[in-house]
Order: structure tokens, then C-alpha cells, then sequence
């Protein structure tokens, strides 16, 4: 592989990646309403499911998943109403506090924001497919192709992390600077996000049909 080819591949993961999806917007409202550090884990879920999904291609399994049409609409569907289900809760949560009322919230667990993290990006097998047909098209078959993989691979899970922390940055930054009834509505609009993420998904499999 050549570094013209390289940098092609570079710009073509970038377009691809300029509209958030569901993983960016999960990633928004977990680093807003948990901060960004512990947003970090919900990226960390999203990447470990890429890069399962990029073995699978490489491993010559694409075509095995495609096939799979019943295991595909349960993993999807389940995904989709996970991220619903959480979403609302975060909605009906969100309430205003007065010292009365006031109580220590509950933490989310890093490993329960990196599950959600996973299952979002897993919730779409398809892109086993989609890196099956993207990897080859910038692999020279001269060359041995598990270097080619792996330098295509990590480069697009290095994009991917940088695209999710600046997306998880800012909406921890922009939560951090409101209180009160302010945040609040953050909090909804957090909430709001991770039901725009299963909707996003949903309609994804409603295409595919």
C-alpha cells in the first residue's frame, strides 16, 4: 500500500464519517450527562465492536453474516429498543433539584456505559459487510495482505475515537456550564439523542428490507 493510497483511504473514512450517526450521538449524551472521562468508555464499546467487525471481514465471514437475515433483524430490533428504553428513562429522570429533594444519584458503571457503546455499534452487523467491500478497495493484492488489514483498520478506529471524543467533548463541555433547570433540559436533550441513535438504527434496518 502506498501513502497516496493511504491518504485516499483517509479521506474517504472522513466523508463517510462527517454525519453523526448513532454511536456519535450516544456518545453526546453519555459525555453530557456523565462527563466526558466516563463518556470515554461508551467510545471504547463503539471501537471494540468495529474492530470485531473488521476481523470478521477479514476473516472471510461477511458472506456468513449476510446470510444470517433472523440472527440480523433480532440483534438490530433488540438494539434498537435498548437504546429506547434508555433514552426515556433519562428523560423521565431528568427533574429539577431543590435542596429537599435533592438526592445522590445513581452512577452508571463504566462497564454499563461501554456495553451500551458495544451494542449501539453492533446492533448494525451490516458493516461486517460494508468493511468487506471498503478494505479491498485500497489493498494492493501484490502486497501480504494482513499488514494492509491492520494498517487500515487501526487507522479506522484512530479516525473513529477522534471523531467520537470531539463529539463527546463538547457536549460535556457545553453540560458543564449549565444548572439548574439549564440542565435539566441538557439531560432531556441528552435523552433525546440516545432515542434519535435507535431511530437512526431502526430506519437503517427498515431500508435494508
Amino acid at each position: 500500500m502506498t501513502f497516496d493510497t493511504w491518504t485516499l483511504y483517509v479521506l474517504t473514512v472522513l466523508a463517510l464519517m462527517s454525519t453523526p450517526g448513532p454511536s456519535q450521538l450516544l456518545m453526546m449524551s453519555n459525555s453530557g450527562t456523565h462527563g466526558f472521562r466516563r463518556g470515554l468508555s461508551t467510545a471504547a464499546g463503539d471501537l471494540t465492536a468495529n474492530a470485531l467487525q473488521m476481523l470478521a471481514a477479514g476473516l472471510g465471514l461477511a458472506a456468513l453474516i449476510a446470510a444470517s437475515g433472523a440472527a440480523l433483524a433480532v440483534i438490530k430490533w433488540a438494539g434498537v429498543a435498548y437504546l429506547i428504553w434508555l433514552g426515556a428513562r433519562m428523560i423521565l429522570r431528568a427533574k429539577p433539584e431543590t435542596p429537599e429533594t435533592a438526592q445522590p444519584r445513581e452512577r452508571t458503571s463504566l462497564g454499563a456505559l461501554w456495553m451500551q457503546g458495544f451494542l449501539t455499534s453492533a446492533a448494525n452487523p451490516k458493516a461486517v459487510v460494508f468493511f468487506a467491500a471498503l478494505f479491498p478497495q485500497f489493498i494492493t493484492p501484490e502486497a501480504a495482505f494482513w499488514p494492509q488489514f491492520l494498517i487500515l483498520s487501526a487507522t479506522y478506529i484512530a479516525l473513529d475515537g477522534a471523531f467520537l471524543s470531539a463529539y463527546g467533548f463538547s457536549a460535556s463541555w457545553i453540560a458543564a456550564r449549565f444548572k439548574g433547570t439549564a440542565k435539566v433540559w441538557i439531560e432531556r436533550v441528552g435523552g433525546g439523542f440516545m432515542i434519535g441513535a435507535a431511530v437512526l438504527l431502526g430506519l437503517k434496518t427498515l431500508s435494508e428490507r
